[in-house]
């Protein structure tokens, strides 16, 4: 089980944590992913921190929901809603609309994204068949046993499943706790268990998600070094 480290704007405002010392903690604690969240932002500030994010960070990084800074990273995580969104724009379906972003048949025109080529071909197929060879990781947030299925069915790298239990940086009504044990086993990719995860839990997941337990960590060891500096 591994962490994937969930850097939170706002929270990190909380804390007054710089983007780089947060990677550092990340790091510190063998991150394997890191996802860059930012709801209130405009879009140029949230793309200037992506690039800060990448001098401390080398590790895949994933963009939460903003599909126009995808050149800026490995991938995007994408909520349930954010998805029906871009079906709806495009007229495709959640098969044609993963498929296309994970091979990189999309581009940026006006600063706007755009999907290039319909892979409408391959919609009946086993989803398997496009997680080979991807260009882009693609995550999707599930919270229950019907999310997952319908998942199941799509060419996704992992999902996100939650929330384990509540959280402050998000409203979470749908708490799983230990139901959370039984719906893991039902999924076809990589699982992430998100939503007031800590450093310690042990979940059978291949991710957690942490993000305000790192920023908790990052504050600590910050206040004993000035603490430290000042003696």
């Amino acid at each position: 089980m591994a962490i994937y480290a969930l850097l939170d704007w706002d929270t990190l405002q909380k804390y007054n944590i710089s983007i780089k010392d947060f990677c550092k903690t990340a790091k510190g604690l063998k991150a394997k992913i890191l996802q860059y969240r930012d709801k209130n932002s405009s879009l140029e500030e949230k793309k200037e921190r992506l690039l800060e994010i990448k001098k401390h960070w080398k590790k895949p990084l994933i963009i939460n929901d903003t599909v126009e800074l995808l050149p800026y990273c490995d991938g995007i995580h994408i909520g349930q809603e954010d998805l029906q969104n871009l079906c709806d724009t495009y007229n495709l379906s959640a098969f044609e609309i993963i498929y296309a972003i994970k091979n990189g048949e999309w581009r940026m025109e006006n600063g706007e994204f755009k999907i290039i080529n319909n892979n409408s071909q391959f919609a009946n197929q086993n989803s398997q068949f496009s997680i080979l060879n991807s260009k882009f990781i693609v995550g999707l947030s599930t919270h229950n046993k019907e999310e997952i299925l319908e998942a199941n069915r799509l060419p996704l790298s992992y999902i996100g499943l939650g929330a384990y239990r509540p959280t402050s940086t998000k409203k979470t009504d749908n708490i799983l706790k230990e139901k959370i044990m039984d719906l893991i086993k039902i999924s076809h990719f990589p699982v992430a268990v998100i939503g007031g995860v800590k450093i310690y839990d042990k979940i059978p997941s291949k991710f957690k998600v942490i993000g305000s337990d790192i920023c908790r960590l990052t504050f600590s060891q910050l206040r004993k070094k000035k603490t430290f500096k000042m003696k």
